[in-house]
């Protein structure tokens, strides 16, 4: 068999005996495109740097959560126009949005930070909101029916130089002081602290007092001076006060008075109508306190002196 003879081949060598062996030889070409032989395991160095030297590895850019930024945004405006009684309906628009944004916004890749945000300050301006909303109304219902009440003093009667202010318990009005709403007149005429055996003789059904109680009778006169096509029903209140601050209205005893006040009647512009109401009240000290009068449901309260 004949084998081909390369002249720049060499013959492989045995080591000498005694001899440490070397490297193998590599030609040139083959020594500089040989890759470099690491004894390490780690040839790629610690934390992800590269061999050969202390590179750190490029970081990656955070990416925006742009509709979380929206959601924000939207909510802090819909929760400014929240507070503002004119531009509430604003808010009530921009916070909806918002609260919904951010619950997309949790969905797409991005920070989270304002989407959290977002999503509370919607909840938040959404309850500020609606006190706001509920606060116009009070105020609204509260303007448009409100009654002012106005007293006209009997004429014999001379007013107090200085003091509180006149229908307030500290200084209220004297029996035969005309009080005025926008729709009712009302003249408290005459108070009967004890009018015990009047209002037990009136109705065999009336039940006695309790003990140390007494029963009082107001006598009232009421004129309807407002212009409801349908007429309306005499709702005026009325109340004992006593000096320490109690409140007695009579509505628990349902006794007849003697005449008393026809609160069924439907009574036109110019209608006057009279009659009593008959309350229960402590007997001790009852000279001392006050009755407690509106002329409508509405009308603010004032208050009249018991003698």
């Amino acid at each position: 068999m004949s084998q081909n003879f390369d002249p720049n081949s060499r013959p492989p060598q045995s080591p000498i005996q005694g001899q440490p062996q070397g490297t193998q030889y590599q030609e040139p070409d083959m020594q500089a495109n040989a890759h470099p032989q690491y004894s390490d395991a780690n040839a790629y160095g610690e934390d992800g740097q590269w061999a050969g030297g202390n590179f750190a590895r490029p970081t990656r850019k955070r990416q925006k959560n742009v509709m979380g930024i929206v959601a924000f945004i939207l909510a802090v405006v819909g929760f400014i126009f929240g507070c503002i009684p004119g531009a509430l309906i604003l808010g009530w628009i921009l916070l909806p949005i918002a609260f919904l944004l951010a619950i997309i916004s949790f969905f797409l890749k991005g920070g989270k930070g304002l989407s959290i945000a977002a999503l509370i300050l919607s909840v938040v301006g959404t309850i500020v909101a609606i006190l706001v909303f509920f606060f116009v109304v009070a105020s609204s219902f509260d303007d448009a029916f409100s009654d002012d009440v106005s007293a006209e003093p009997p004429a014999e009667e001379v007013v107090a130089e200085a003091g509180a202010e006149e229908g307030t318990r500290e200084n209220p009005y004297s029996i035969g002081t005309k009080i005025s709403s926008d729709a009712w007149e009302m003249t408290i005429t005459n108070v009967t602290l004890d009018a015990t055996d009047e209002v037990l003789a009136e109705n065999e059904f009336n039940e006695s007092p309790d003990a140390g109680n007494q029963y009082m009778m107001i006598d009232v006169e009421m004129t309807y001076t407002g212009d409801a096509p349908d007429g309306e029903m005499p709702m005026a209140t009325f109340e004992y006060v006593s000096a320490g601050g109690n409140t007695f209205d009579g509505l628990d005893d349902m006794v007849v008075a003697p005449n008393a006040l026809d609160t069924l009647e439907n009574m036109y512009n110019g209608a006057t109508t009279s009659g009593s109401i008959a309350i229960q009240i402590p007997s001790d000290d009852a000279d001392a306190g006050v009755v407690a009068v509106s002329p409508d449901m509405l009308a603010d309260k004032v208050y009249v002196a018991v003698k």
